[in-house]
């Protein structure tokens, strides 16, 4: 809850504080570091806790690849949810008092179908949480490093996908902020809830072919 809640914050405060605008490249460049860099802070100070998955798309991955419990999938993408609302409604207090407006919501961008902001959210949100599942495995991971690579995956697909969809490839991130600043954000919301799940599944499938252990071939 705290992790996602200072995710959304963060990430999202940067977007409304610089004006994310893909007609100025300083903007996205700025929005992206911002994901990143907070996921990089989440994952070395909450880790050690809960893995700091911050992320309902990341949390299906590893139910899927049976690293939690279906029990604690459900309790994690609750939490998470509710930490969006709590970091949502702190910049929606903040900019409600200093001038600005939103909160960062995720939308389809100028020509962007819904059927191209699926497959962008379901393609993105794939190459992140595959990026997760292999750099936190028990025995083919990055270690301490994992966290470092986390972030500066998001980073890169916040640099493409931002273009197309604001890049969600997180449902909670999505759904808080929609909420608050209603529109088009609320009426296209399936799509970065839809896509994240399915790219998340689609991860957990690529894993389960190129990172498990195959005995017979060992043998």
């Amino acid at each position: 809850m705290v992790g996602t809640m200072v995710l959304v914050l963060m990430g999202c405060g940067v977007a409304v504080s610089l004006g994310c605008n893909n007609a100025d490249p300083e903007t996205v460049i700025g929005t992206a570091m911002a994901f990143g860099l907070s996921v990089v802070a989440m994952a070395y100070a909450i880790g050690g806790i809960s893995g700091c998955h911050i992320n309902p798309a990341i949390t299906l991955g590893c139910f899927l690849t049976k690293r939690i419990s279906a029990k604690d999938c459900a309790m994690y993408m609750i939490f998470q949810v509710i930490g969006a609302f709590i970091g949502s409604a702190l910049l929606w207090l903040l900019t409600s008092n200093s001038g600005l407006t939103g909160t960062g919501a995720n939308d389809l961008q100028d020509g962007v179908s819904a059927v191209g902001g699926l497959l962008a959210e379901i393609v993105f949100t794939c190459v992140f949480v595959l990026v997760v599942l292999g750099t936190t495995d028990a025995k083919k991971g990055a270690g301490n490093f994992a966290g470092l690579a986390i972030g500066l995956s998001l980073v890169l697909v916040h640099l493409v996908c931002i273009r197309y969809t604001g890049t969600s490839v997180n449902p909670a991130r999505s759904i808080a902020p929609a909420v608050f600043q209603g529109g088009t954000a609320i009426t296209n919301l399936w799509i970065f809830i839809v896509g994240p799940f399915v790219g998340a599944i689609c991860a957990a499938g690529i894993w389960a072919l190129i990172g498990s252990d195959c005995e017979k071939c060992e043998k």
